[in-house]
């Protein structure tokens, strides 16, 4: 009988056994290059929810601090841990041969998201995969965006010279969404749209709204102040500093245009405050990253049973201009 008990009893926990390894066997090491980022707060909110409708998937979710050393760190204890796959939202995007070489190391497949690695480091690995935009294309929409709307508000050009006299808050220099962005939306408006532009001012806020406020609280106090017609900004984040410093100088009637349609900006879109943004997809851009990770670590095709387009090991998820006309589609 006692031999019987303990035999069950060995038979059970190796079930245990047997089950904690299953579960180990879905573990998925994610990186977020910081938590306070607005949009990647509401993508790391996107893979989580994503992830609790896959309960055999275990996420470990890393905060990278805006630090590469601390997120090639983080990577090191995930691959010790033995996770199945990663999905890395890189802090520096030159830094992805170094999360390649550690992933091939372990033979673990890796999916980049949101900041793009070079072409030649995403063909150095054959499980390397890329879930992204076409950064020109948000700075292509947001440049029509506008077009539209200058050409609908004659009112908005202040001295009748039929030039947009504009100050640009730029993300992150040497990022590829903040150079894409600022090129494309004055290309866009230059030559598509065939509308004559004037810099007055440009500068950096590294995506941050508390930046962005004192950099245009610093040009509306300027020799400029009176001559701004439109405020562009590489993100949501930045356009909402540029408001708030708009409302303190009693200058609201400024257009200001973004990028991102967070949930805050699509208010100020509703209320006027914003003139309009560009739908950077958190929620999808969170699935296909999600989705790629989870085959991957099953060791499935990366686009196995979704609808997800993979080309050159890269999937594309398309911007769309957000104003009134169309905020009805987005807000929740």
């Amino acid at each position: 009988m006692n031999k019987k008990v303990f035999t069950l009893a060995t038979l059970a926990a190796s079930m245990m056994f047997g089950f904690a390894a299953h579960a180990a066997d879905t573990k998925i090491g994610v990186t977020i290059y910081k938590y306070d980022d607005n949009f990647m707060s509401e993508v790391r909110k996107a893979i989580e929810k994503d992830a609790k409708a896959s309960p055999d998937v275990q996420l470990l979710m890393n905060d990278s601090q805006n630090s590469q050393s601390t997120q090639n760190d983080q990577v090191d204890v995930m691959l010790a841990k033995g996770v199945k796959a990663l999905a890395i939202n890189l802090v520096d995007p030159a830094a992805a041969p170094v999360i390649i070489e550690k992933a091939r190391g372990a033979g673990i497949p890796v999916v980049f998201y949101n900041k793009e690695p070079s072409r030649k480091a995403l063909d150095s690995y054959d499980k390397a995969y890329y879930v992204g935009t076409d950064s020109k294309e948000s700075g292509v929409i947001q440049g029509e965006l506008i077009a539209k709307h200058w050409k609908a508000n004659p009112a908005w050009d202040l001295n009748k010279d039929g030039v947009i006299q504009y100050v640009l808050i730029k993300g992150e220099p040497g990022h590829p969404d903040a150079e894409a962005r600022t090129k494309y939306v004055i290309s866009t408006l230059n030559g598509k749209e065939g509308l004559k532009t004037d810099q007055l001012q440009l500068d950096t806020a590294m995506w941050d709204t508390a930046q962005a406020k004192d950099k245009m609280d610093a040009w509306l106090s300027g020799p400029n102040a009176n001559k701004i017609e439109v405020v562009i900004a590489n993100n949501d984040a930045m356009a909402m500093g540029a408001v708030e410093a708009l409302k303190s100088h009693n200058k609201s009637s400024i257009p200001v245009f973004g990028v991102d349609a967070l949930a805050e900006a699509l208010a100020l879109v509703k209320s006027g405050a914003m003139a309009g943004t560009v739908l950077n997809d958190a929620n999808n851009q969170a699935k296909a990253t999600f989705d790629l990770a989870k085959n991957l670590a099953a060791g499935k095709p990366a686009a196995d049973g979704t609808n997800w387009k993979i080309e050159n090991k890269v999937v594309r998820i398309p911007y769309v201009a957000v104003d009134k006309d169309n905020l009805s589609e987005f807000v929740k």
